[in-house]
């Protein structure tokens, strides 16, 4: 099958442009927290497609509920009324204190949606002529103009300028920045609680605290990027529920359906009020089919309390890491994270740490260089974290 993995290659090579540093790997199939490539060869996923599949691969009753909605009902534009866009609304709203969503296709665009209902209540609701959003270095937003330019990452908005206006990044933990950087023309911040591409950093909770009082004392919007953190994934089903805060808004996505493309922007009822028919929209947002999976996902995580899971299995997995970064303290230079979310922080550039962790049939991703990231499925079993830590005290005992 060798043959069969280079001929995909060259014809991705071919036909696709080069925005990806792919992995050397085609995965054929995939079920629970397995990946098959195209010779049948197992791996455990530590990754999840990047915590979308929080519920592990091809889940019997997502996969049941979009076979059944695609033989009733795919899509037909949010001009109308639809059944399972409102169940949807209605399980998710029920997480959280927020009262109003607004459902689209990505996480870029959930913020992108922030970003316009900050500038907008601003504007309609409050009177003011405030656009600004400030944000924190090593943050990650998204790919679109806007989102890059939210981002606190230089290195992905190279090429792009000019930049829109109306972002300013400060220091990350610093809430006198915060304070100095607010200025009339500011709507509102937005955080990721834990930083996920900046290298799986979880915020201080007393400035996550610090923060939302500050928002709250200047009247401008407490928002929070969830798109990576949420459903489950830190073991709360909100990432800021660990923190005892309740933003004005807040954005979802990866895993919201389990694999298919969805984002959503949470809002309280007031902040919702700055939008109204017409000031936004998306065409395939919230289709029946989507919503479907994803109303089914959120059913499954709140009745078989996946949050309480991930934080069992969480624990157990970061056991193991510090064990580990004990035992080789010269390699490991720390390890954090929350619930299934967990960074290991290496010593050195971790690129031939995690070649060697793929060899060996385990899939996990490498961000800022020295961080080995770790998503899993929330439903993964805890022997593949044990075989898992196991492969990885070799790869380091062999350095």
């Amino acid at each position: 099958m060798a043959d069969a993995f280079s001929a995909l290659r060259a014809r991705d090579e071919a036909s696709v442009m080069r925005t990806y540093g792919r992995y050397p790997l085609a995965v054929s199939r995939a079920q629970g927290s397995r990946l098959f490539d195209l010779d049948g060869r197992e791996y455990v996923d530590l990754l999840a497609g990047i915590a979308v599949c929080n519920l592990g691969h091809c889940h019997p009753e997502v996969t049941e509920a979009i076979r059944r909605q695609a033989g009733e009902l795919v899509h037909v534009s949010n001009l109308f009324f639809q059944r399972e866009q409102v169940e949807l609304a209605e399980r998710l709203l029920a997480t959280c204190h927020c009262g109003k969503a607004f459902f689209c296709n990505s996480g870029a665009e959930a913020n992108e949606g922030a970003i316009k209902l900050a500038r907008r209540f601003m504007r309609e609701v409050r009177g003011r002529e405030a656009f600004e959003i400030i944000t924190l270095t090593g943050s990650f937003h998204g790919r679109t103009l806007a989102t890059l330019t939210a981002t606190g990452q230089d290195k992905i908005k190279q090429g792009f300028a000019p930049l829109p206006e109306g972002f300013v990044t400060v220091p990350w933990g610093d809430l006198a920045a915060v304070q100095n950087a607010i200025r009339p023309e500011t709507a509102g911040v937005l955080i990721e609680v834990i930083q996920g591409e900046g290298g799986v950093n979880p915020l201080p909770k007393e400035y996550v605290s610090g923060l939302a009082t500050l928002c709250r004392e200047r009247g401008i919007l407490f928002m929070i990027d969830e798109i990576q953190s949420g459903m489950c994934r830190t073991g709360k089903f909100w990432a800021f529920q660990h923190y005892g805060v309740t933003p004005d808004m807040f954005t979802c996505a990866k895993a919201l359906a389990n694999g298919l493309p969805m984002g959503a922007l949470l809002a309280t009822d007031e902040v919702a009020a700055g939008f109204a028919p017409g000031s936004h929209a998306t065409t395939f947002g919230g289709t029946p089919l989507v919503s479907a999976a994803a109303s089914t996902v959120v059913e499954v995580m709140v009745r078989e309390r996946i949050d309480d899971r991930a934080k069992r299995v969480g624990d157990y997995a970061m056991g193991l890491f510090e064990d580990l970064r004990q035992t080789y303290p010269d390699k490991i230079v720390g390890v954090r994270g929350m619930g299934l979310m967990i960074g290991i922080e290496l010593a050195f550039p971790g690129q031939a740490v995690w070649r060697e962790l793929l060899d060996r049939g385990f899939v996990l991703n490498l961000t800022q260089d020295k961080v080995l990231r770790l998503l899993p499925p929330l439903t993964i079993p805890r022997e593949d974290l044990s075989r898992f830590a196991s492969a990885l005290g070799a790869v380091l005992g062999a350095l």
